[in-house]
């Protein structure tokens, strides 16, 4: 069977009719590996367009929305965007977001 690839969108990438890759599109930010400051953001965008094609838009829509309330108060927020959050404990404060 031969696969047809096409880019539709920047996170995801499709591979014939039955499969996706889904990616946090990003540099390997060599400056940062091993400080456990790394923006999980692109990872968890992904992740919601993931959820959409599962057909469970609700679930990507609350992720969208907890990581928008997280980012939007500020105080738990890594380095990249202006806080000084860890990975995890801005992943921590979407968790708690999402209840």
């Amino acid at each position: 069977k031969n696969l047809t690839i096409t880019y539709p969108k920047d996170d995801f990438l499709v591979i014939g009719d039955e499969f996706r890759i889904y990616e946090a599109v990003h540099g390997s930010a060599p400056d940062i590996a091993g400080k456990g400051i790394a923006n999980p953001s692109a990872l968890l965008l992904a992740f919601a367009l993931m959820l959409e094609a599962l057909g469970k838009l609700d679930d990507a829509n609350k992720l969208r929305e907890a990581l928008a309330a997280v980012v939007e108060e500020g105080t738990t927020v890594t380095p990249d965007i202006g806080g000084s959050a860890s990975t995890d404990e801005f992943t921590a404060a979407i968790i708690r977001k999402l209840g």
